[in-house]
């Protein structure tokens, strides 16, 4: 894995307009989005937490590239993001900072819709997103997610935060997307809250499929869900080049956190790591 997804050379991005929101539950700030067209489509940016107080602060575009190159380990369907090193304009001030960039996965002609609008529009009675999805044929889909956001500690995967693509009268998952709210997020810059955060502590998470535990939700997963080979290298590959993007109390606590969880998850069957017998 090289470094083609970490971009440290400083961008001119000034001409951003940081004019989409999202705040998430939980969070004291606002996440700003922003996006450009190209030939490919859009192109989309997104920050780290903002309010105008303290400027950029916390690490989600980090954890953003971590959870992206673990879910290229694991062979998980998800959108690549980038980690990008630059200059940004708010609200008239000028920010040096890491920013997360992605591109759209949809091809010509292809709809995408949060999967609780979709739900909403289709269940039928009372059955749950989980019945729903299984009807659908996603359960694969779906145990992966689950497991790998417990692995991340992902407290954000509320409804609109998965999504389907819809073509020619199809319906199917889309890959999945935004986890900049994961790891020891709650932490932000507060190097002693990094440095004493549980790495197994079931924190509450606002997830729109199951339940609110993390470790709950595993009991609906299976066994042979997850094959990775997260932990062969000591996390050398989940971190190159991020040497200047984070301190390194942040990365050893992400590296404990990953290392952990996954052999929780090995311990109870659903992961397995590449080459253990």
């Amino acid at each position: 894995m090289g470094t083609r997804d970490v971009i440290k050379k400083l961008q001119d991005y000034t001409h951003l307009a940081w004019d989409e929101k999202a705040v998430t539950s939980g969070t004291g700030g606002t996440f700003l989005k922003s996006r450009t067209k190209s030939s490919r489509g859009n192109i989309y940016y997104k920050l780290s937490c903002y309010d105008r107080h303290q400027g950029i602060y916390g690490h989600e575009s980090v954890n953003e590239l971590i959870a992206s190159r673990l879910l290229d380990n694991l062979g998980i369907s998800h959108i690549p993001y980038k980690l990008v090193h630059a200059l940004v304009m708010v609200k008239g001030q000028t920010h040096e900072t890491w920013l997360s960039e992605s591109r759209d996965y949809r091809r010509p002609h292809e709809r995408r819709q949060a999967l609780d609008t979709y739900i909403d529009l289709n269940a039928r009675g009372d059955e749950s997103p989980l019945e729903f999805c299984t009807k659908r044929g996603w359960t694969d889909a779906i145990n992966a997610m689950m497991a790998f956001d417990y692995l991340i500690i992902n407290r954000d995967r509320h409804g609109a935060n998965i999504e389907v693509i819809l073509r020619d009268g199809t319906v199917e998952l889309a890959p999945l997307f935004d986890h900049g709210v994961s790891f020891a997020f709650s932490c932000y810059d507060d190097e002693e809250r990094i440095r004493t955060f549980d790495p197994m502590a079931d924190r509450n998470a606002n997830n729109y499929i199951g339940s609110r535990s993390l470790e709950r939700n595993l009991e609906l997963v299976p066994s042979g869900t997850l094959q990775g080979s997260v932990l062969s290298d000591g996390g050398a590959s989940l971190f190159r080049g991020l040497e200047d993007a984070m301190p390194d109390c942040l990365r050893e606590k992400i590296w404990e956190i990953v290392s952990t969880r996954w052999q929780h998850l090995a311990d109870l069957g659903i992961a397995k790591e590449r080459g253990d017998q």
